[in-house]
């Protein structure tokens, strides 16, 4: 067993219990730390495969910005984490359905693996040894897909503008600001001239 091989089966049980851990945890500040180490140990498997521009994204993004945001909010936030479980097992035969068949998916990927591995370590697109990685990687990206990145990035856009609309709650009775109402204030609506007589004020 070489060096290389070494870590890459360090890299993938690390990776693998943390992503166990992720699930399994009663603490949601520990499923998101857990989730932390489980995108570190992903990054170290994309830098032995010669991905590291994957791999630098993987940590400045995901442990940088998204994973760090996970911990903020549900460390400030007071969220009941027990009505929430309680009504998880309604979903459960849904997440049995889709895990059934990613398990499927996953057993055909290592069957075609085993039987025909020649045809598995084969790339779709011919591999340029003369060019970097992040260099080879947008050349991909921006000429062949660059519409389903653009697609896949409208979908992150939908996903944002639909999680603000549900989590947008106004309450009763909490003063918010109105920057259309400043914005169209004029003379008549923001003053009020009150002509008080003589002796008669406060």
């Amino acid at each position: 067993m070489t060096l290389v091989h070494f870590f890459f089966y360090l890299f993938s049980a690390v990776a693998i219990a943390a992503a166990v851990m992720v699930i399994s945890s009663r603490n949601p500040v520990h499923s998101v730390l857990f989730l932390i180490l489980a995108f570190f140990n992903a990054a170290g498997i994309f830098m032995i495969s010669g991905a590291e521009f994957l791999a630098l994204i993987l940590v400045v993004v995901y442990v940088g910005a998204v994973a760090v945001l996970f911990l903020f909010v549900v460390m400030m936030l007071d969220v009941d984490f027990a009505e929430f479980r309680r009504g998880a097992l309604q979903y459960m035969p849904v997440g049995v359905i889709i895990g059934a068949i990613l398990l499927l998916e996953l057993l055909m990927l290592a069957g075609t693996a085993i039987v025909s591995p020649l045809v598995a370590g084969s790339s779709v697109l011919p591999l340029d040894g003369t060019i970097s990685n992040t260099r080879a990687l947008g050349q991909v990206i921006y000429t062949r897909y660059v519409f389903l990145f653009q697609g896949a990035g409208l979908v992150l856009l939908i996903a944002m503008i639909g999680a603000i609309v549900l989590t947008l709650r106004h309450k009763q009775g909490v003063k918010r600001q109105d920057v259309a109402a400043q914005v169209a204030r004029t003379p008549a609506t923001a003053i009020e001239v009150v002509k008080v007589k003589s002796g008669q004020g406060l």
